[in-house]
């Protein structure tokens, strides 16, 4: 078999069996993340070969700017719904920021000093 259809079918199977597990437990984590994950640990223990998926691997990651378009489409589309409610997006975005900042900030400076 093609070894990037092969590496494409190993990528498919990993996001099939992380939706259904996503599914079991109430789409409580994505099935995308927890299809990376396990794909990952395969990697890491070597049940997959790493070649075996390099050359799709390197043709979605070369060409991610395709996956963001239909995101892009869905915030034209939401432009109105955007508009009237960028008071509350800016906001939460200004202020969520804030926080990660300091959490980081202060777990760094307590790790930071044990070592």
């Amino acid at each position: 078999m093609h070894q990037g259809i092969r590496g494409f079918l190993i990528i498919l199977i990993f996001l099939a069996i992380g939706n259904v597990i996503s599914w079991l437990i109430n789409n409580f984590v994505p099935g995308n993340v927890i299809g990376m994950i396990l794909m990952f640990a395969a990697l890491q223990m070597h049940i997959i070969e790493e070649k075996s998926v390099e050359s799709i691997s390197k043709l979605l990651t070369n060409n991610m700017t395709l996956m963001f378009l239909p995101a892009g489409v869905g915030l034209m589309a939401a432009y109105e719904l955007i508009l009237s409610n960028i008071a509350g997006i800016t906001l939460a975005t200004l202020l969520s920021t804030i926080i990660v900042l300091v959490v980081v900030g202060k777990i760094q400076d307590k790790w930071g000093k044990k070592e």
